[in-house]
């Protein structure tokens, strides 16, 4: 029978995580009718305003048609160099585009230039026939994977956000799915970050839709949309310190007040929050083993440590240790054996596991009875 018991090992650190759902003072001020700021990492949600109303998001759309590309392109269903073939349907889309021909072929890492810089709906059709064999197979697929990712107030009708009936989202969905695309799949980079390039072997020039690329410090990305019904929208990425946030903007009056929103959601949470290591204060100590091959197995703790704090409370984070004093093999890699408890001014803000780092084995019958005559040997 195995057991866990606690003994508790306390620890002061001046590391740690914050409380997002407590609001810290200067909140920015948006003229849009719905925004969302949200930490990468944690996916802690640092300020939210209507973030569950559903309204349009024009190109901003066009970051579940990346996502999808881009999980099938890790998954190695295709590579960069594939090459897709223009169908007439894709050829035929209005609003931004680069002008593909019907029949024209352009490889997948032109396509995505065309989507992620220029916001092409004729390329994020094509894209989406590659994948799918149709657009609208293509958009089954985007809300499932939107279902899978807890995109409760969304519903795609297309993959590119051009208006039609039904085609909704929110600041809280777009957040959700710009964050599983940075995090998981930070090769976007290379094209969301892009501030001109060019196609067709330089014929046809590119200019990114994202101005604060250029112009907002640490920008990655995401992408922009407008159209009349939904107003100039956003999610904006961008990286300082070794945090990056997610800003959602929906429903602007114009494309400079889009700017101004994203910026002051982002400067907001640069000027807040940091994200910081937390480890124990002092090593941890093996753990007895009963009946195992090894006498101890030593703990560690369960992935990363990282959590949010905000910066006016990093000096008010303790640390305290729960770990058991013995085990009983067998022991699983990865078997919890504790947890370390991280508060700011009281507050718990995270529990992190600690673990077993190996498996121990336990002891056959004959290995007990060694055990025990080494035991009786060594006591004479």
């Amino acid at each position: 029978m195995k057991k866990l018991c606690a003994a508790a090992l306390g620890a002061a650190l001046l590391l740690g995580a914050a409380a997002p759902s407590v609001r810290a003072a200067g909140e920015p001020e948006t003229a849009a009718k719905a925004v969302l700021l949200m930490e990468k990492e944690t996916g802690e949600i640092l300020y939210e305003k209507a973030s569950h109303d559903k309204l349009e998001p024009a190109s901003v759309t066009k970051i579940m048609t990346l996502l999808l590309v881009m999980e099938a392109l890790d998954s190695g269903a295709f590579t960069l160099e594939s090459t897709v073939q223009v169908s007439a349907r894709a050829a035929s889309m209005g609003g931004s585009q680069v002008y593909l021909k019907e029949g024209e072929v352009m490889s997948v890492h032109d396509l995505l230039k065309a989507v992620a810089v220029a916001s092409g709906n004729d390329a994020s059709v094509a894209l989406a026939e590659f994948l799918a064999g149709s657009e609208s197979a293509f958009v089954e697929r985007m809300n499932q994977r939107a279902n899978e990712l807890g995109m409760a107030d969304t519903t795609f009708m297309n993959c590119t956000g051009l208006p039609a009936p039904g085609h909704l989202t929110s600041a809280h969905d777009i957040a959700l799915m710009s964050r599983e695309l940075i995090l998981n799949h930070p090769k976007i980079r290379e094209y969301s970050t892009i501030w001109m390039d060019s196609l067709r072997e330089g014929a046809f020039q590119l200019a990114n839709t994202n101005k604060l690329v250029r112009f907002y410090e640490g920008c990655t990305g995401l992408k922009t949309g407008s159209t009349d019904a939904a107003g100039f929208c956003v999610s904006a990425t961008a990286e300082r310190d070794g945090m990056e946030l997610i800003a959602v903007v929906l429903g602007c009056p114009d494309k400079d007040a889009r700017s101004r929103d994203a910026q002051a959601l982002l400067n907001f949470g640069f000027a807040t929050y940091t994200v910081m290591d937390v480890n124990p204060a002092q090593a941890l100590p093996p753990v007895n083993v009963l009946l195992g091959e090894s006498e101890t197995v030593q703990p560690v703790l369960s992935g990363k440590s990282r959590v949010l704090v905000e910066k006016t409370k990093v000096n008010q984070v303790e640390t305290s240790i729960a770990l058991c004093s013995d085990v009983e093999a067998p022991v699983e890699q990865g078997q919890k054996l504790g947890e370390m408890t991280v508060t700011v001014a009281g507050q718990v803000v995270e529990t992190i596991p600690i673990v077993a780092a190996n498996e121990v084995p336990r002891l056959t019958v004959l290995g007990i009875f060694q055990e025990l005559f080494e035991r009786l040997f060594m006591a004479r």
